[in-house]
């Protein structure tokens, strides 16, 4: 009996030495696929389907008094356009000086019409002030068409303006909340003539990735392969992966499967600094190189005060006015960061709150790192 349970216990030891000498599966940890996967279609986009920007030029009517002044001619000018093209004629000697557009305001009218529209679909439209007006507020966007870049009317926009802020004026005081002078309409615009693009004869597709990387290429025509079950993809830089599709293919349903993959992506390293906000963003993928900071400013205040000096009684001195100017300087010490090897961005951000660094701190510090070789991406300044 005894020998029987040493017997088994020397199996149960040789069969727990295989278990950790035996290759792991393709289904294991190790080969499973990465945590952050992204679809195809929010990475790349396909050449030739893509959006076409509207523009066109209005009137609004129905401002409460918050229209252009009689100093804008264009306008007017509009409105006598609009006038004539409905039967009204004004009596001959109708000048700007009699005639008030208060009440109206010329306007420029933005808009994008999506690829595969169709005459009868809806797009939203932005309308915004092309004169002094001081809000379009309550306005109604009178029937404006909107022209391509090739000149031709691709669609119609009319309808009441939708706005996100307001402007009073009453008594010399004024009062002002986000932008009143622009406004959107939804739905405000009909889609008159459809931009054509013809699937069915697109034998071969270019997917075009919004940010180029090789990496990213090889592995997006990759998965293309793997998932259609043939050579049909390959990348031709960093931004284009060509597409063959068969005769047999359908084009549509081609497209569908392509953008439904998800690939990892490898974006590059990037820190974005607005100046003007003092807005910094730091992407996760950058890293930080050993250095050190040593951060200080000097201050300098320049006080001046302006007194009266009188002359004594009974004196034959004037009333003079002195200006006394008073210089103050303050050298402030130094602050020192020291980033050892394997410091990440969290260890930067903290360091530099601790010292009491401010956005504009930050970003000289940024810029010096980075030419300073310490810091690992792209700096881009807004």
């Amino acid at each position: 009996m005894t020998r029987c349970v040493s017997q088994f216990a020397v199996h149960l030891l040789a069969l727990a030495v295989l278990a950790t000498t035996l290759p792991l599966r393709a289904d294991s940890a190790a080969d499973a696929p990465p945590s952050e996967l992204s679809r195809i279609k929010d990475v790349a986009t396909v050449e030739g389907i893509r959006d076409n920007q509207l523009v066109g030029y209005g009137i609004v009517v129905g401002l409460h008094g918050t229209g252009d002044s009689q100093q804008t001619v264009f306008p007017y000018q509009t409105l006598i356009s609009t006038l004539e093209r409905m039967g009204v004629n004004l009596p001959q000697g109708q000048g700007t000086t009699s005639l008030q557009v208060r009440n109206m305001a010329a306007v420029f009218i933005a808009a994008t019409l999506p690829p595969f529209s169709e005459p009868g679909n809806k797009i939203d439209v932005i309308v915004s002030s092309a004169g002094d007006a001081r809000s379009i507020e309550g306005g109604l966007l009178l029937m404006t068409p909107l022209y391509g870049p090739d000149g031709q009317i691709y669609a119609q926009a009319q309808g009441p303006i939708v706005l996100g802020g307001y402007s009073v004026q009453a008594n010399g005081s004024s009062k002002t909340v986000n932008d009143p002078t622009t406004g959107r309409i939804p739905s405000g615009g009909i889609v008159e003539r459809a931009v054509s693009i013809d699937l069915d004869h697109m034998r071969k597709l270019s997917l075009l990735l919004n940010d180029p990387d090789f990496r990213t290429a090889e592995l997006v025509a990759s998965s293309i392969n793997k998932t259609l079950g043939r050579n049909a993809a390959h990348a031709d830089d960093s931004r284009r992966i060509e597409i063959t599709a068969l005769p047999g293919d359908d084009i549509p349903e081609l497209l569908a499967r392509v953008e439904s993959i998800e690939v990892q992506v490898f974006p590059r390293a990037r820190v974005v600094v607005n100046e003007r906000t003092g807005t910094i963003v730091i992407g996760g993928e950058v890293r930080l190189q050993p250095v050190s900071i040593l951060h200080g400013g000097l201050v300098v205040n320049v006080i001046s005060r302006t007194e009266v000096s009188q002359p004594g009684a009974f004196s034959s001195g004037t009333t003079q006015v002195v200006q006394q100017t008073t210089i103050q300087a303050q050298d402030k010490p130094a602050n020192r960061i020291e980033l050892r090897e394997g410091a990440t961005v969290d260890d930067l951000v903290q360091s530099l709150q601790q010292i009491g660094a401010t956005a504009r701190d930050i970003i000289s510090i940024l810029q010096a790192m980075k030419q300073a070789g310490a810091l690992e991406a792209d700096l881009e300044v807004m």
